[in-house]
């Protein structure tokens, strides 16, 4: 993970670079600000305290992710969260779902290629950016908020669409077979990448993003070779 830098002992959290397909994708812009000074009203305001929320939840963790200690660090009162976000889980929906968007998607025009520039974000956004551990929390209060499933499922839903839409144009260009299932081949796509770094905790060689598409896209490409 890159180091970031810390400015009064508190750790700003950094979506991934300019220029990059964004998550878990294109990210929204947050510009830091003095975390004493008091909240205002307007979109301003609502990204301060969703920068905030993640900071919170990158310091302290989920037993440390308190309406209070997010209030705190935003500047603002907790009547003023509340009224916007009725519960935690909605705010940590919120503050991830902003921060975290999904990629755009690309049109190389080769499926190759277009899932390499999505694999290689990927790669980004688990390698450079507190993503990881926010999204380790993340996961830790869906399983004890059982309310929160469904728009967890929503969230990640949204995350997998470029690459479904990737290949089910390749699939219409007759890169990939007609029979292809683009749900499987997005699990086989991205599952090495998160195995790696959530249950191995093994950083992500250079020549993986190559690999895992040589692997997972090289027979069914072949099926489509073949002559009828």
């Amino acid at each position: 993970m890159a180091g970031r830098s810390r400015e009064g002992g508190k750790r700003p959290v950094v979506p991934p670079a300019a220029g990059q397909p964004r998550a878990a994708s294109t990210t929204s812009q947050h510009t830091s600000s003095d975390p004493q000074q008091p909240i205002s009203r307007g979109a301003g305001a609502r990204q301060r305290v969703l920068q905030a929320a993640l900071q919170v939840l990158d310091d302290d963790g989920l037993p440390g992710f308190t309406m209070e200690a997010v209030a705190r660090r935003a500047g603002a009162s907790k009547a003023t969260l509340y009224r916007r976000w009725p519960t935690l889980g909605a705010l940590m929906i919120d503050a991830m779902d902003a921060t975290f968007q999904p990629f755009s998607v690309p049109e190389t025009g080769r499926v190759e290629t277009d899932v390499e520039q999505l694999l290689t974000a990927l790669v980004t956004l688990l390698e450079h950016t507190p993503f990881p551990r926010l999204l380790a929390a993340f996961i830790g209060a869906v399983e004890r908020d059982p309310a929160l499933a469904a728009l967890h499922a929503d969230l990640t839903r949204r995350r997998r669409e470029p690459l479904l839409v990737v290949l089910d144009r390749a699939r219409e260009r007759g890169e990939l077979p007609p029979d292809l299932d683009p749900e499987v081949v997005t699990d086989l796509l991205t599952g090495p990448f998160f195995y790696r770094r959530f249950i191995a905790h093994r950083p992500i060689p250079p020549d993986m993003v190559n690999d895992v598409i040589t692997h997972v896209l090289t027979t069914p490409r072949r099926r489509t070779d073949q002559p009828t």
